[in-house]
């Protein structure tokens, strides 16, 4: 699972969000050619538990696996990468401090204070060298959503964190607080997002958000965002239900 940041380099990243349980939908959404999948403990039913199944079923597809966080619940970030994620995608940084906190979380000495132990899934259950398996850590994608307006205020000393690589927008989140709640294309979020998109790209972090139609995810890619999470299983799936009722009902 190697090799993600230089993907991101290359050019834009396209991946969903998953809310199901089912390994086989993680399967198939690599099959079909995203490049990742963000497996979401934070709105999704998924348990550390079934979260290792998720991730081996993204490894067999051939894509990368992310997961989605607790709100401020900075232990499941090791026990999310001990399970074998290729990254975590922590929700609500507001601040720099919280940013730091959460990288230390994802990685190992020097570069933070992720707990220890050789025996997990992560480094193939004690088969894995143990000295590769802190190398190949260093690997790991740390993603920060930045959501509110206190996080737009703190962006630039964000930015300045090291060991970021993704500055992710959540636009509904963002769109609550700036007091019009569900009006992503509003044109307050809209700003909002350009100037933080426009940021990254000055600072050198890779910027991303979600995108629900195609228009919005061709127009960010042209602004300079590389992260772009088109969709949600869920909802891709029940626009594809209603497509194929529509076509055999009124042909």
């Amino acid at each position: 699972m190697t090799g993600f940041r230089k993907r991101m380099g290359a050019g834009p990243v396209i991946g969903p969000f998953s809310l199901t349980t089912d390994p086989a939908l993680v399967e198939i959404m690599g099959w079909a050619g995203f490049d990742f999948v963000v497996l979401d403990l934070e709105h999704g039913p998924a348990s550390l538990q079934t979260l290792q199944e998720l991730v081996r079923a993204a490894e067999v597809g051939g894509i990368y696996p992310l997961v989605r966080t607790k709100e401020g619940n900075l232990a499941m970030i090791g026990e999310a990468l001990d399970a074998g994620a290729g990254g975590v995608v922590v929700p609500q940084v507001a601040s720099a401090r919280q940013a730091e906190a959460a990288v230390h979380r994802a990685r190992f000495a020097p570069r933070g204070e992720r707990g220890v132990n050789p025996c997990v899934r992560a480094a193939r259950y004690s088969a894995m060298d143990r000295f590769e398996y802190f190398s190949a850590a260093g690997e790991v994608v740390v993603v920060l959503q930045i959501e509110g307006c206190q996080a737009v205020e703190n962006l630039d000393e964000i930015l300045q964190v090291d060991g970021v690589d993704v500055l992710f927008v959540g636009p509904y989140d963002l769109s609550q607080s700036l007091g019009v709640v569900g009006q992503v294309d509003h044109p307050l979020v809209v700003e909002t997002i350009a100037r933080i998109v426009s940021r990254c790209v000055e600072k050198g972090v890779y910027a991303g958000l979600f995108c629900s139609t195609p228009e919005a995810a061709r127009h960010w890619m042209g602004q300079g965002a590389r992260f772009i999470s088109y969709g949600i299983d869920t909802g891709l799936f029940t626009a594809a239900c209603r497509s194929a009722v529509k076509e055999l009902r009124e042909g």
